[in-house]
């Protein structure tokens, strides 16, 4: 019987296991009793020790855009779905001895139902460095799994389509909401995309959008020269402006700006990260492979949060 992802995660934490887990990296002859606790018994892969975890978790949060700015929850074991509270709160004064129009609160909650979408990642490096002691294994796994798996992952979380893999923001369905149309980039149009979005969103957003699109901003002044972008702290009407090369060009038909309150995009961990050594696959390269995994999903939960500006030119 396999254990549980909470057992295996208490297994993690023990110094015993930390050290035959990297005696099994670099195939010195670990203690499979111990490491075995800890293994994942549909793709044979290993959990990271508990300390290794923490820095992963800490260098991926450095990398991604979207794992520090977004909501991230694990939801390991139980059913595919979690309910994500959504609401928008009101009060109102009433009568003191009057009754209370008590609303649904049903309503409140969204229910998204969860994917388990596999990510994975093969890294490799020399037998010889892998089988020497004082090449740190552990840096460098926990240094190239975190940039791979935080590229992969934003690339997912702004055009992810939901099918084996999470649904980005720019999804025309279920992601956010289009606040401007218009034919290039330009002053009016940041603007309005700014008030497109609901002052309680407004209060907590950032802007979001790549190099390409962040210069040509830079450069945009209003009719009396005041400049869009404030270069003392790189923010556009005193909100934040997060670099991410995933979003796409100013071009016909793309999105390429999104402003609004991040952490209304839900970002869940159905896995710990996973690891398999790959002793075989490389050989002949005098290398050895390593198997990085995890299980995630990830969905804008509130379509008015984020809002977009989308390219439109007129037809000739």
């Amino acid at each position: 019987m396999s254990n549980t992802y909470t057992e295996m995660k208490n297994t993690t934490k023990e110094g015993n296991y930390a050290f035959n887990f990297w005696n099994y990296l670099r195939g010195k002859n670990p203690d499979y009793a111990v490491v075995e606790q800890a293994r994942n018994t549909n793709s044979g892969g290993y959990m990271f020790p508990d300390i290794t975890d923490d820095r992963y978790e800490k260098a991926i949060r450095e990398k991604s855009v979207f794992r520090s700015v977004a909501n991230v929850v694990s939801k390991f074991n139980g059913p595919s779905n979690v309910f994500a509270y959504d609401s928008t709160v009101t009060a109102e004064f009433v009568p003191e001895y009057g009754d209370i129009d008590v609303q649904d609160i049903a309503d409140d909650f969204t229910r998204l139902t969860l994917h388990s979408n596999k990510l994975a990642a093969i890294l490799r490096a020399s037998s010889e460095f892998s089988g020497d002691a004082s090449f740190d294994i552990e840096d460098y796994i926990v240094k190239a799994l975190s940039q791979a798996f935080a590229e992969a992952e934003d690339k997912a979380f702004v055009s992810g389509t939901g099918e084996d893999e999470p649904t980005g923001i720019l999804d025309d369905t279920a992601g956010a909401e289009t606040g401007v149309t218009a034919e290039s980039l330009t002053f009016d149009g940041i603007t309005d995309l700014f008030f497109s979005v609901d002052k309680k969103y407004r209060k907590n957003g950032f802007w979001i959008m790549n190099d390409k699109t962040a210069l040509a901003l830079r450069k945009l002044k209003d009719e009396n020269g005041t400049p869009l972008w404030n270069h003392t702290d790189d923010t556009i009407f005193g909100k934040p402006v997060h670099i991410c090369n995933e979003m796409p060009d100013a071009d016909d038909g793309e999105k390429p700006v999104a402003f609004g309150d991040f952490s209304y995009y839900w970002i869940v961990k159905r896995s710990p990260v996973f690891i398999r050594r790959l002793s075989e696959l490389f050989a002949l390269n005098n290398q050895i492979g390593y198997l990085g995994y995890e299980f995630l999903d990830g969905r804008l939960i509130r379509s008015d949060a984020i809002k977009v500006l989308k390219i439109e030119t007129e037809e000739a």
